[in-house]
């Protein structure tokens, strides 16, 4: 009885949430699916294959939803095609995040949260190291995780200050508050990031929970949660084997 009530409950909530979802989410939600159809499909895999250059590849491209993205290009390498594609990737998420309602915008907002705190790390510990200059460190970092105020770090000369005088104001800048930046020049930079990414993994989830609708709190609450386990495995193998990756 008490499972069928709750699925009765389910689909209730499901009716309620498709009232109102054409004047809040149909837009991306149009958008998402001419997103999908533009994926490579197992018969353009088998024809990449087939390729026997670089240009081979920049031709066949042509003829998908990839279009024209290599074409000022002069000299091919794998990495430029790279660069290319997720600088389209960005434009894409970008332009979804321009036609959101208020909660879907904050939501693709949290998705960037990784790839920021990835950036934040990787100039940290670059320039507390001095292993690198401040400008190659940014060409560096993923462009999904870019923002404003991390292409003014070089003002910091500690990690305090790069908090104080930089990060606070930045979209992540809240799940640093609770690192003891006196002793970031002793921690390893994965360790850093570990604990960022468990409060950006509870921030996450709190937003789910509270603003989302029933249905993507449901489905988010058990991702957030497996990331959440994945992450503590990852971190307790690299606590106990230095020489293990964190991903």
């Amino acid at each position: 009885e008490r499972g069928a009530r709750s699925e009765r409950e389910r689909e209730t909530m499901s009716w309620t949430e498709l009232t109102t979802f054409n004047a809040f989410d149909a837009c991306d939600d149009g958008i998402v699916r001419g997103f999908k159809s533009a994926l490579l499909t197992e018969s353009d895999y088998e024809n990449l294959m087939q390729c026997n250059s670089l240009e081979d590849v920049k031709m066949f491209l042509q003829a998908t939803d990839y279009g024209t993205f290599l074409s000022n290009v002069v000299e091919l390498d794998p990495a430029t095609i790279v660069e290319k594609a997720t600088q389209r990737m960005v434009e894409g998420y970008n332009y979804l995040v321009g036609n959101a309602g208020e909660t879907l915008s904050a939501y693709l907002d949290f998705l960037r949260h990784p790839y920021m705190i990835d950036n934040i790390v990787l100039v940290l510990s670059g320039t507390t190291r001095n292993d690198s200059s401040l400008s190659k460190l940014l060409e560096a970092c993923h462009p999904m995780g870019m923002f404003e105020e991390l292409l003014t770090v070089g003002v910091a000369s500690t990690p305090k200050e790069l908090y104080e005088l930089v990060l606070i104001e930045s979209p992540v800048g809240k799940y640093f508050r609770n690192l003891q930046f006196e002793d970031m020049h002793e921690l390893k930079p994965e360790l850093i990031r570990a604990r960022l990414y468990k409060a950006y993994l509870e921030d996450f989830y709190d937003f789910c929970v509270t603003r989302c609708s029933p249905t993507t709190a449901e489905v988010m609450r058990d991702i957030l949660n497996f990331e959440a386990d994945r992450r503590a495995i990852s971190t307790t193998l690299f606590a106990m084997s230095p020489k293990v990756e964190l991903t």
